[in-house]
């Protein structure tokens, strides 16, 4: 009984705490990154705050997560009443309402769930002909793969509207989406979430652009530039990140290597993760990566903006090496072809 109470008494920050803890630093770090900065102030807090688990805590914590997990998976495959049977039969009855209940709106279907399992051409026949705004909330629900297979297929000159307005939208009505459902429910089954939804937004084009061929995300980031300088600005910043270095290979990194100054290296690296260290320490000569490495534990602390100003500069020459042609960054929608 005092094992049930120790576990009821958390609260959700403490189990996030405890579960982050259990997965040890490299995975927490991947699921920070998904996370706002206020959350992540939180959790680091309460992190650090917590000086011993109970082992039967942590097992409850991380049980607790998989069926939630668990449920969001049934639920996406077949509807919140097809989750409910699997985990009556895994879990029993009252055990599958606990889990069910304890779904956040975040964790809940999404609009238009049922279109992630069309192939995107099949989708582009119904939807090309639409309203830019209508293409881009469908986009926004989309995984970036299939978004970015979708507005590749557009007419060009539609391609840069339907991107904007994808980085542009905040949220939407449910009685619009409701309607854009409709448009579909002919051919496919319409799943509503009842609650305001936030989605869009500049890291959805991102991801969406991400994706893309190279042809048409440039195609788009001139138009923008152009039509709304500000916005192309915010998409160029985050549309390669300092540790997306590891999409390049060791010639690519030792290209742009050749373009960096070495106090920039040695302050982009002081605050880079283990794997992008290693990646650029491997393609430096061992004198020069013990000279980064002196430099890097003889600077002592420094400001997050200094590293990132050094970080985007980096980034910048490599933008710029690619638009060149002089190195090639593996993209996210297939398979890179050089001829």
């Amino acid at each position: 009984m005092a094992r049930k109470q120790e576990e009821e008494g958390l609260t959700g920050i403490q189990k996030a705490a405890i579960l982050l803890i259990a997965l040890g630093p490299e995975k927490s770090a991947t699921i920070f990154k998904h996370l706002k900065e206020e959350e992540i102030e939180e959790l680091t807090l309460e992190i650090a705050n917590t000086r011993s688990i109970i082992p039967s805590v942590k097992e409850q914590v991380i049980d607790e997560f998989y069926q939630v997990c668990l449920a969001q998976q049934y639920i996406a495959e077949g509807g919140i009443g097809y989750a409910k049977e699997l985990l009556e039969k895994a879990l029993g009855s009252e055990q599958a309402v606990n889990v069910i209940s304890k779904l956040t709106a975040s964790l809940q279907v999404k609009p238009f769930e049922f279109v992630r399992k069309t192939d995107p051409s099949q989708l582009l026949n119904f939807i090309q002909d639409e309203h830019p705004q209508t293409i881009a909330l469908i986009l926004s629900y989309l995984a970036p793969a299939q978004a970015g297979a979708v507005i590749s297929a557009l007419p060009a000159d539609r391609q840069p509207d339907v991107a904007k307005r994808v980085a542009m939208m905040d949220r939407t009505s449910p009685d619009v989406i409701k309607e854009v459902e409709k448009m579909l429910e002919s051919k496919l089954a319409s799943l509503v979430n009842q609650d305001y939804t936030i989605i869009g937004g500049v890291d959805q084009v991102v991801e969406i652009l991400n994706s893309v061929d190279r042809g048409t995300e440039k195609h788009i980031m001139e138009i923008l530039e152009i039509e709304e300088p500000e916005l192309a600005d915010d998409i160029r910043k985050k549309m390669f990140v300092f540790e997306d270095i590891l999409l390049l290979d060791d010639r690519a990194i030792q290209r742009v290597l050749r373009d960096v100054d070495n106090n920039d290296l040695a302050l982009a690296l002081k605050g880079s993760n283990e794997q992008v260290q290693n990646a650029i320490f491997n393609n430096l000569s061992k004198r020069l990566a013990t000279m980064i490495k002196e430099d890097m534990e003889f600077m002592g602390p420094v400001r997050m903006k200094d590293v990132e100003e050094a970080q985007q500069k980096i980034v910048n020459i490599i933008r710029k090496l690619e638009d060149s042609a002089e190195i090639v960054i593996s993209r996210g929608g297939g398979d890179e072809i050089i001829v």
